[in-house]
């Protein structure tokens, strides 16, 4: 459980980052790009990690550093298309 919330405290950090500095969704707000960027983080976590082979902790409850690492790039990735997607087509 501690570790979902981890992935998503990233994501949610991703996506303020991505707003405050690289200036990705800029037209929909601050809290978009954060509910954007746990979404993409909660995702990374727990599907793209396991996908690629997180392996790195025996039991699911302890502290592995790649999945949070998975949650980052993918939260960011996300934050990307859904910015290109706005551009684009405008939703």
């Amino acid at each position: 459980m501690t570790n979902v919330i981890l992935w998503v405290i990233a994501g949610g950090a991703a996506g303020w980052i991505g707003f405050s500095f690289m200036k990705l969704n800029e037209k929909r707000g601050v809290l978009l790009s954060i509910v954007i960027g746990m979404f993409g983080g909660f995702l990374g976590g727990k599907l793209v990690a396991p996908m690629i082979g997180a392996g790195g902790a025996v039991n699911p409850d302890d502290f592995s550093p790649f999945p949070l690492f998975m949650a980052l790039a993918s939260a960011a990735a996300i934050l990307i298309i859904s910015s290109m997607i706005h551009k684009r087509f405008g939703f």
